[in-house]
């Protein structure tokens, strides 16, 4: 005859089985993932549109080299040099137009914050320069 196991030495299963749990998880990290929108950084700029030659002569350069070093017309200044210019050119009448010239290796970051200065500075006569000798490159 078989023995059967006294009620008192049995126990009850004390274990869950995960596998649906994690299987659930997944579908749920997933829908998350997909129905969050993409936080995108962007300074706006309204630029006129088409190719227009502009005067050389009633214009500011301003260049960002590779290393992210900023020159006004040809001359090293710091950021915080930068905002005191780009404020007594606000303060101008007529304003003189803003040359952009990032050179081709610069950093996006270093470019996004000039940028963001110019933004902050109301400047409005403002246009990048040197990007015609890129086009058709891509």
């Amino acid at each position: 005859m078989r023995r059967v196991p006294a009620l008192e030495t049995a126990r009850p299963l004390g274990e869950i089985n995960t596998t649906p749990l994690i299987d659930v998880l997944l579908v749920l990290l997933v829908m998350l993932i997909i129905t969050i929108p993409l936080q995108t950084h962007a300074v706006k700029f309204g630029l006129p549109a088409g190719r227009t030659v502009l005067p050389i002569d009633k214009a500011n350069l301003l260049s960002i080299d590779a290393h992210g070093r900023v020159r006004w017309n040809g001359l090293p200044i710091s950021r915080d040099e930068l905002r005191q210019e780009l404020a007594a050119v606000h303060q101008m009448s007529p304003a003189p137009e803003l040359h952009l010239q990032p050179d081709a290796d610069a950093r996006h970051g270093d470019v996004d914050e000039v940028l963001a200065i110019i933004k902050r500075e109301q400047i409005s006569r403002f246009g990048f320069v040197g990007n015609e000798k890129y086009v058709g490159v891509f």
